[in-house]
């Protein structure tokens, strides 16, 4: 991959993107991962302003202090780029304390710390007249659906959704992102212990990029390994349970003749 070109590439399609929908900027959730860190700084390369938000909710103290450091290093390097840090345990308390005990179970709560955090954003979007920016990679995004619907994946534009999770990496080290982000293990950050995304995968980013490799040219493969099939049973599962993420959102149609 031709680094630069792409770095540069991506640059102009944020900028011709927010000058065309006449927004003045972009807004961000910062993570600690390296996928916000690229997204950020990518953004921030535009020139146009950027605000960054770190959203703690009950947040591990090495991810907040990943996040912590790479606004830091933001604001360091480029006049452009604000930030702001919305405390939002309080708040996720209170809507826990409103929902049933018996729906509370992991995942709903994770989702649900997703979600709050989509609606801090789009409330700095919608007051600075910005743009939300999403920082999925292909893998997640269009592989295994390893997202929150209307969580993380809610958003107004998607800039690095055509990168594999190892050119997110690649990137990331072209343009000078803090070591600790990009040796950290990637998490979503939406539990309150350190779990990263293999752990609840069951797969690293590689083996998913080989599995979604193997999809589109089966033929290039011969005998597969144990390992290799595991890996793609757990791709080919996620993939098919998620397709409800990555396709619209469907319509029910009215036939001519009864309206």
């Amino acid at each position: 991959m031709k680094n630069k070109a792409v770095i540069d590439h991506i640059v102009h399609w944020l900028l011709n993107y927010s000058e065309q929908s006449k927004t003045s900027g972009f807004v961000i959730g910062i993570s600690g991962g390296i996928d916000s860190a690229l997204t950020s700084t990518l953004c921030a390369k535009t020139g146009k302003p950027v605000i960054c938000l770190n959203m703690p909710i009950h947040q591990h103290k090495t991810e907040y202090d990943r996040g912590h450091e790479h606004i830091n290093w933001l604001k360091k390097n480029f006049n452009n780029v604000s930030s702001f840090e919305v405390e939002l345990t309080d708040t996720f308390k209170s809507i826990s304390a409103a929902l049933p005990a018996d729906i509370q179970d992991w995942l709903t709560m994770a989702n649900t710390r997703a979600r709050l955090r989509m609606t801090t954003l789009y409330a700095f979007a919608c007051n600075k007249k910005m743009l939300v920016v999403g920082t999925g990679n292909k893998v997640e995004d269009f592989g295994i659906g390893f997202f929150t619907k209307y969580g993380d994946g809610g958003v107004d534009l998607s800039p690095i959704a055509d990168l594999m999770k190892s050119e997110v990496f690649a990137l990331a080290k072209e343009l000078g992102v803090a070591e600790s982000i990009i040796k950290a293990k990637p998490t979503d950050g939406l539990f309150a212990d350190s779990r990263s995304d293999e752990d609840q995968i069951g797969a690293t980013y590689d083996e998913l990029e080989w599995a979604m490799a193997f999809l589109d040219k089966p033929e290039n493969f011969t005998k597969l390994t144990e390992r290799q099939q595991i890996v793609l049973d757990i791709y080919t599962r996620m993939n098919k349970a998620n397709q409800h993420k990555m396709n619209p959102i469907p319509v029910c149609v009215i036939p001519s003749e009864l309206k």
